[in-house]
């Protein structure tokens, strides 16, 4: 495990300035890496790079960047809270997000067991495959259709 750093992509938010603080104060510098925002089209490769994908989110109206992780084959750690659970089904480790040795625990054990990474890989894969763009339009227009004649 200690091959591995902790790469936090995306742009500066709520108490970013703290959380620089505290690594720099902890002495793990070198072992976090903050990209900052990054282009929609180059996180598959971040994704597929990764040892794992954690987001421990407190609200999620969706849930998206789970579902991406999922379809570039990378293990998912998410929270057990508001729409991710119903996204990731069981093909990820869901966490409270307010549990820190939980999440800390999680990640070693994702990245430690090669057999429930495997499992994980694969299950990631089938679950991501349920949701395209294409079956979101379908779907909706298959409800404007039904509606659409529906004076009710």
């Amino acid at each position: 495990i200690s091959d591995y750093k902790l790469v936090i992509v995306g742009k500066n938010g709520w108490h970013y300035n703290d959380i620089l603080k505290t690594v720099e104060e902890t002495g793990l510098k070198n072992k976090v890496i903050f990209l900052g925002y990054v282009k929609d089209e180059d996180l598959p490769v971040i994704y597929n790079l990764a040892g794992c994908f954690v987001y421990p989110s407190f609200y999620e109206g969706f849930g998206l960047p789970p579902l991406e992780a999922m379809a570039c084959g990378c293990p998912v750690i998410t929270s057990n809270i508001s729409s991710l659970p119903e996204v990731v089904g069981s093909a990820a480790v869901l966490i409270d997000p307010k549990n820190i040795d939980a999440i800390a625990n999680s990640i070693k054990m994702v990245l430690i067991d090669k057999k429930l990474r495997q499992n994980m890989i694969a299950d990631g894969l089938l679950r991501a495959q349920k949701f395209s763009w294409a079956k979101t339009a379908n779907s909706i227009l298959n409800i404007v259709m039904d509606k659409k004649y529906n004076f009710t």
